[in-house]
């Protein structure tokens, strides 16, 4: 449940402003449902309790963060706060209809001598052992992700600060309805570029041209007031800048204006608004480091960052992905929040963080009830597997994801609120009257009863009598928490170590007898099931995967805090292995295979707990004994 509800603007009357510009905007996009954003902002954002899961670096009171929660109740708590940003740059999905997923790899099991050896020599990468896994669908109905943009954006306005500006990265998909969002939200005054984002790749020919760019539309805060804005220019090349001279105007003896040359050279020419920036190399480092699927290039934010801010101010992304904008700020002197739903931006990010000498964050979790499976893509579908007896029903409207089979009730559809729509998570009045009017006149007459699952709600008294004055069906309707389902997804791993000391010293390290992960484990008898399904003389039918005994090749990190015994986590010692067994230690890569072990940091301290990652990112901490 929402500790409060945080408004959009600073105060009631200025908001109206905000909501009678949405009306204009209805009328120029005529979507359905685009109404109910009106209630949804006078409501304000929702306001949850906030944990700190890890320090990253040792700086406690760094004001880089490393937030997981959604956009909208992100910008709550930085209102909350008092926190302005000075710069926004947000990737958000693009509308695509596509399924993003990454793969995931098992790593080398440095029990076997043999595995170790091959992993010496082997260059295949395709070889490799590895399944993928989904993280994030980017499947929308046009009229709710305009609808959740629109909060998206009247959120991320609210924190901005008054010289603040923000860059949209879109696509043709949807980048043309966001423009009109946006104009309505920061004001068409307040429009400064279209920016052309080109990029070379490999195109076949077909019935139309190719698609090689993005757009990122750059918004003021208030244009007409100062907004941050450093001139940048196109990168000369050596023999231009060995010729460069530049001209100068002046008036002769005679009275005559004419341009003369001079020996101090020109900045070069002024960067317009196209944009060529490779993409990344699929084998370069800042890849195959990284290794994000949706993953854009250091070299496109470096242009927006030095672009619109300054060495010190604070910028934002709120669906930083692979961490690309925490990572570029840290790198140019700037402070950053990164904000992302899925635990494997997170990771990624802090990993990525880890590397960069120096840097520091703040790593926090919103505590909004929801016990997310990865993310919520992944909990969707998961969701569908622990509701007991919930079935795939065509006959039903797609509001219902289905229904149970009741040998005394018959068939009960079921509402899940949509994980990857922030809109849906609270069951108000106006989701409520929506799902009586549009969902319940289509229901066959042989149905009595439908049972809603939600995640938050309003006053439930209040609900329910809104129910029975405005359900005009005999249908009854049976409200259900959805956060008791949501606490049985996942399963701790489970891992057997030993300490080994030298001679009794304080000095020593932790090695690893046995890892299982219920999760990994289900995971790869889903793949090798999929397998089966092959026909037996497919010629690149890949081999089922199997797991040894010890299951070491299921763990890709590994971290000792020797600070704290509960609390937030300080790393003061970690490893993360990569997919070929080779080690990163303290964030310095070493070619190393992995033994098996993590070693004591050098500062000789003793470890009082350990946290295990899986090769899937579900992380486990477990308390270490000081005998």
């Amino acid at each position: 449940m929402a500790i409060k509800y945080i408004p959009y603007t600073p105060n009631v009357l200025e908001g109206q402003a905000v909501l009678d510009n949405f009306t204009r905007t209805q009328r120029i996009l005529r979507y359905r449902d685009s109404d109910l954003i009106y209630e949804r902002t006078q409501r304000g954002m929702p306001l949850y309790d906030v944990m700190q899961t890890e320090q990253l670096g040792d700086d406690p009171h760094s004001d880089n963060l490393i937030l997981r929660g959604e956009c909208v109740s992100a910008c709550a708590y930085l209102k909350d706060q008092g926190i302005e940003v000075d710069l926004v740059y947000i990737d958000p999905p693009f509308a695509s209809g596509a399924d993003y997923a990454k793969k995931v790899y098992l790593r080398r099991n440095p029990k076997v001598a043999e595995a170790v050896a091959k992993a010496e020599t082997e260059l295949d990468n395709e070889e490799l052992r590895a399944f993928e896994e989904t993280m994030y669908g980017d499947v929308w109905d046009k009229e709710l992700y305009l609808n959740w943009m629109y909060e998206n954006l009247l959120a991320i306005k609210s924190i901005m600060s008054p010289t603040a500006s923000i860059y949209v990265h879109l696509d043709w998909h949807i980048g043309h309805y966001v423009k009109i969002l946006m104009d309505e939200i920061f004001g068409e005054e307040n429009f400064v570029n279209e920016i052309v984002w080109y990029y070379r790749r490999w195109n076949i020919a077909g019935n139309s041209f190719a698609k090689n760019h993005d757009t990122l539309f750059l918004y003021a805060k208030n244009k007409e007031e100062s907004y941050c804005y450093n001139q940048l220019y196109i990168p000369k090349s050596a023999k231009s800048s060995a010729q460069d001279k530049s001209w100068k105007s002046v008036i002769d003896e005679n009275g005559i204006r004419r341009s003369i040359q001079t020996d101090t050279p020109t900045k070069g020419v002024p960067m317009p608004d196209v944009w060529e920036v490779s993409m990344i190399n699929p084998v370069a480092e800042e890849r195959t480091s990284v290794g994000y699927a949706t993953q854009k290039p250091e070299a496109l934010l470096e242009r927006i960052i030095k672009a619109s801010s300054d060495e010190g101010m604070l910028v934002a992304d709120f669906f930083g992905g692979s961490g690309v904008t925490a990572a570029v700020a840290t790198k140019l002197g700037r402070r950053f929040i990164h904000t992302d739903v899925g635990i494997n931006s997170i990771q990624t990010t802090r990993d990525r963080l880890r590397k960069i000498p120096g840097a520091t964050a703040q790593i926090l979790e919103i505590q909004d009830g929801v016990s997310l499976y990865r993310n919520p893509q992944q909990t969707m579908t998961k969701l569908r597997e622990l509701i007991p007896g919930l079935r795939n029903e065509d006959a039903l409207d797609k509001m219902w994801e289905g229904s149970i089979l009741d040998s005394k009730e018959g068939m009960i559809p079921v509402y899940l609120p949509n994980l990857m729509d922030s809109t849906t998570r609270l069951l108000d009045i106006p989701l409520m009257n929506r799902i009586l009017k549009e969902a319940f006149p289509d229901l066959p007459d042989t149905v009595s009863k439908v049972i809603i699952y939600y995640i938050d709600m309003i006053d439930r008294e209040e609900l329910e009598t809104f129910i029975k004055s405005e359900n005009t069906y005999p249908i009854a309707v049976e409200l259900r928490d959805l956060k008791v389902v949501l606490d049985n997804v996942t399963l701790e791993d489970e891992m057997v170590w030993h300490i080994e000391r030298n001679n009794g010293s304080l000095v020593g390290r932790i090695v690893i007898d046995s890892f299982h992960s219920d999760r990994v484990e289900r995971k790869i008898t889903e793949y090798n099931e999929r397998l089966l399904q092959q026909p037996i003389y497919s010629k690149r039918r890949p081999t089922p995967i199997t797991l040894s005994e010890e299951g070491l090749e299921q763990i890709e990190y590994l971290s000792l805090d020797c600070t704290h015994s509960d609390g937030p986590w300080h790393s003061d010692t970690e490893l993360i292995i990569d997919k070929l067994g080779r080690v990163t230690l303290d964030g310095t890569d070493t070619k190393e295979l992995w033994d098996g072990s993590i070693a004591y940091p050098s500062s000789g301290k003793r470890p009082l707990r350990i946290k295990v990652r899986n090769i899937c990112g579900d992380e486990t901490i477990f308390p270490l004994s000081q005998e």
